[in-house]
């Protein structure tokens, strides 16, 4: 069984897997096994020693960054206060930035915000029917018809 990558690697058993490659007690698959963890973790250990030094949890760096920064937070403020009635497509355009429609969305949710959810459309040029009883065309009276 080898250990998720979703958890966090202890700095002990870092350092143990680390010192098992470095005194060259197997390859870094060899490695790998003898510690239950995957070959990525021991690769990324050995990556991330070489190029800064440290092997400890890096929480702070790991992830994708968001592309909405908080300068982007108070210029939506900004233009919602101004027109409440933005579309995301057009907070999007003001704020020219490559992001989906979903991350504005959900940067609007986060900071308690709503905006508009879709286009205006023309006014419809036709009175609205009010659903009723389909009739017979007789009045609501059946007609019987005799046989001959």
């Amino acid at each position: 069984m080898v250990l998720s990558m979703r958890r966090t690697i202890s700095l002990d058993l870092r350092e143990r897997i680390l010192a098992a490659y470095d005194q060259r007690e197997g390859t870094r698959e060899e490695v790998a096994r003898r510690f239950r963890v995957s070959l990525g973790l021991v690769k990324k250990l050995l990556q991330q020693r070489r190029q800064t030094g440290d092997i400890r949890p890096r929480h702070r760096h790991s992830g994708r960054k968001p592309l909405l920064v908080a300068s982007h937070q108070q210029k939506l403020r900004q233009l919602l206060g101004r027109r409440p009635d933005l579309t995301l497509e057009e907070l999007r355009q003001a704020l020219a930035v490559n992001c989906t429609l979903q991350a504005i969305h959900y940067v609007l949710e986060r900071m308690g915000l709503t905006y508009k959810k879709r286009r205006s459309a023309p006014a419809n040029k036709t009175a609205p029917t009010l659903p009723g009883r389909a009739g017979l065309g007789s009045g609501g009276r059946r007609l019987w018809i005799r046989p001959a």
